[in-house]
């Protein structure tokens, strides 16, 4: 639906007929957001006291009604007590909005009817003059008696002369009587008008003419022709009262009307949201044992019983209670309506440690998301807006000039080019192309670039002070004061291609590298950012748990629309399509690109339509960011022109690492698992076969050791030590 005025069907009014208790619902401010009202709409009349019919009314109203009507229910207090000072007015910040918004809107108006003037008084011109010969033929008609022709030609028809003449007799009197006083207000008129311009002052002329052209105007004009255009139209909304919302509960099996201790009542009065763009109300259901997760399975039949879409029906659960929630129902399906362009074009530097702004919610409302301490993992189907999504947290964390990005683009696609001007490290494909020649081998070095900084971060907070570090973690003061503590973000684009190269051995490091990084990493001030059109069925033995556990470790979830409901569970989580949240249900169309559930962020899971930043939108913030990074000096790796060659694996080195105190020798199985277990970056698919081989490779002899009673082949200390002191020797 493109207007309120082109099918009032799918518009919703809210009515307060029928519900009595106070809400607590209507979200928390300290100052009321008094521009985003619009026209209200005045409450139905209460029915008679002891009307206890039933009825299923959804009349359409023919024109808006005038007057006003609440927005938002003022928040209750813990006694259950409304406040006394409306919200408009608690405060000096309140009451300096409310006079902005009633000024703003006095002059907008004003400013409206201004310039359309002329216009009405050549219309009311018109109909005056058309209104002075009805005003004359009124006058004739009352002189006349008109309405008493037909009781005179009745009497006739009866042949009831007695009547007749009687009812003649009243006529010529009453118009004798009518017509002496026409006369007087001619004469009054005639000899009375020119007296009157030549005394009265001309201000009180100038009323008097405004008003009987005005009053002229208003008898001649037609009832559907208004002369003054309103400055605002309210939409023509279907009504909603308790009869409805009540025969949408039953009839989604959520209680009965007839049986006892399964009625659905209501918690508060019925009311339009602070946006007006919806009629909300607090709903109760029955003692029958019916809980949250029902109403969540039933949102499509109560949708189809309130004779609106689903997009339009929203459900917030209520914390002091499992069988309260909050019914919203808006009155045209908001996730249709785009959130607009980013807030982030004004190019300024913002803080990683202060939420980003992500984009607007079912009701309108924003939404930000604090990317400290947590991981994030996006997931939809291709071209639905996950790379979008993705990108917009990226970019906010690109205007944080203290915090160090690295990007890899699992696709190689060009949305993430732009990010070359300030990231860290730029990692693009899975096999060599033209813009990066090694991209596998560019990956290990970057992630063991970042567990090493997990390990030194991690290290450095132990040896501060308590009264510098009380609680032993990276605070926003650390992080500026000591450039290690810098926050990192991590951008893994379709990060599942690199858990399925060509190399198994490849595939286990970087699975081992992503596990150590998921685990830790967030309280060492990394943050994961992963996006991905494939969340399951990746890899296999090791690789596929590891690629599980880096999934299933994100913090928070944005899913949006999937192909079926299993896609949906691997990235939202089980437990979310247990909640009643699926991604696949959402809707399909180009309106709803960028549209997804929001889960693990907060205890409300809102569904978000996301800010809008294309490719040119995204190369004027990241050039914006380059600017600010080299204003604070924070410049480095890749965007600096910075190269780091690839770790080699040193084998003598790594295997002497693994002896512990004066142990003379280990068994290759020994040696393997220990590499395995402590150097996963180098040796996670390390067997005794491996081992021995690449040792005996750099001149390790295979020799039968003895451990606790057990011999097997394996290596002595002695040998690797001599290798070593050899080396170093050369």
């Amino acid at each position: 639906m493109t207007s309120p005025h082109d099918d009032p069907r799918f518009d919703w009014q809210a009515s307060e007929t029928d519900l009595t208790n106070p809400t607590t619902g209507g979200p928390d401010a300290e100052v009321v957001d008094l521009d985003d009202a619009r026209s209200r709409r005045a409450p139905r009349p209460r029915p008679p006291a002891g009307d206890e019919r039933t009825h299923y009314d959804v009349p359409l109203d023919e024109e808006p009604t005038p007057g006003g009507g609440p927005v938002d229910v003022p928040p209750l207090s813990p006694s259950g007590r409304k406040p006394v000072v409306p919200p408009a007015l608690a405060g000096w910040a309140n009451i300096k909005a409310s006079i902005r918004y009633g000024l703003a809107v006095t002059a907008y108006r004003a400013g409206f009817h201004g310039l359309r003037s002329p216009w009405y008084a050549v219309q009311a011109s018109f109909w005056a003059t058309i209104g002075l010969f009805r005003l004359a033929n009124r006058q004739r008609r009352w002189w006349w008696v008109s309405e008493q022709s037909a009781l005179r030609q009745a009497a006739a028809d009866a042949n009831d002369p007695a009547m007749w003449h009687k009812l003649h007799r009243e006529v010529k009197a009453t118009r004798a009587w009518r017509g002496t006083v026409l006369v007087g207000e001619v004469a009054a008129v005639v000899v009375g008008g020119p007296i009157v311009v030549a005394l009265a002052p001309w201000w009180a002329l100038a009323l008097a003419g405004v008003g009987a052209v005005a009053g002229l105007a208003h008898i001649g004009r037609p009832a559907d022709r208004p002369i003054i255009t309103p400055a605002t139209v309210a939409g023509r909304f279907r009504r909603i009262n308790s009869d409805v919302v009540l025969r949408a509960y039953y009839a989604a099996g959520l209680g009965h009307p007839d049986r006892a201790n399964q009625q659905i009542t209501f918690g508060s009065s019925m009311s339009r949201d602070r946006s007006d763009t919806g009629s909300q109300v607090l709903i109760d259901l029955p003692f029958n044992g019916k809980t949250w997760e029902d109403v969540l399975k039933a949102r499509p039949a109560i949708a189809a019983g309130l004779d609106v879409s689903v997009n339009q029906v929203f459900l917030t659960r209520d914390k002091t209670s499992h069988r309260r929630h909050t019914l919203f129902v808006a009155d045209r399906d908001p996730l249709a309506v785009a959130a607009g362009r980013t807030p982030l074009l004004d190019g300024k530097p913002r803080d990683i440690w202060a939420p980003a702004p992500f984009g607007l919610d079912e009701r309108g409302h924003k939404v930000e998301l604090l990317m400290m301490w947590v991981s994030i993992l996006i997931g939809a189907q291709p071209r639905k807006g996950k790379t979008f999504a993705a990108r917009a947290l990226a970019l906010f964390a690109a205007l944080d000039p203290y915090t160090r990005l690295l990007v890899v683009d699992g696709k190689m696609s060009a949305d993430w080019d732009k990010f070359r001007l300030i990231a860290h490290r730029y990692v693009c494909g899975v096999v060599p192309n033209s813009r990066d020649n090694d991209p596998i081998t560019h990956l290990l070095d970057m992630l063991r670039e970042v567990k090493t900084h997990i390990q030194e971060v991690n290290d450095f907070l132990a040896k501060l002070p308590t009264t510098e570090c009380p609680e032993g973690k990276i605070t926003r003061e650390l992080s500026r004061k000591y450039p290690l503590l810098r926050v990192w973000v991590l951008v893994m684009e379709e990060f599942q291609n690199y858990f399925e190269t060509d190399d198994q051995d490849d595939n286990k490091e970087i699975a081992a590298l992503l596990s150590f990084i998921m685990a830790v990493g967030p309280s060492a001030g990394v943050i994961i950012l992963s996006s991905s059109q494939k969340p399951s069925g990746v890899g296999a033995g090791d690789v596929a748990r590891l690629f599980n556990r880096y999934r299933d470790n994100h913090a928070v979830r944005f899913a949006l629309k999937c192909g079926n409901r299993i896609v949906s569970e691997a990235i939202l989580g089980g437990d979310a399509y247990a909640e009643g949240f699926d991604a696949s249900a959402l809707p399909t169309g180009k309106e709803y690109l960028g549209v997804g559930i929001l889960y693990g962020a907060d205890d409300h899971t809102p569904i978000v339509r996301t800010y809008l930043a294309d490719h040119g939108d995204a190369e004027r913030i990241l050039t914006a960011a380059r600017r600010h990074r080299e204003a604070a000096g924070t410049l480095s790796g890749y965007a600096l022109g910075e190269e780091i060659t690839r770790e080699k694996r040193d084998v003598l080195a790594d295997v002497r690492a693994v002896f512990r105190g004066k142990e003379p020798g280990l068994h290759w199985k020994v040696i393997a698992a220990r590499l395995a277990e402590e150097m996963p970056e180098h040796h996670a698919d390390a067997t005794d076969e491996s081992v021995s081989a690449q040792c005996r490779a750099v001149g390790i002899p295979s020799v039968s050791v003895n451990m606790r009673g057990s011999v097997n082949r394996g290596a002595r200390k002695v040998d690797i030590v001599r290798l070593m002191d050899g080396r170093e020797s050369a």
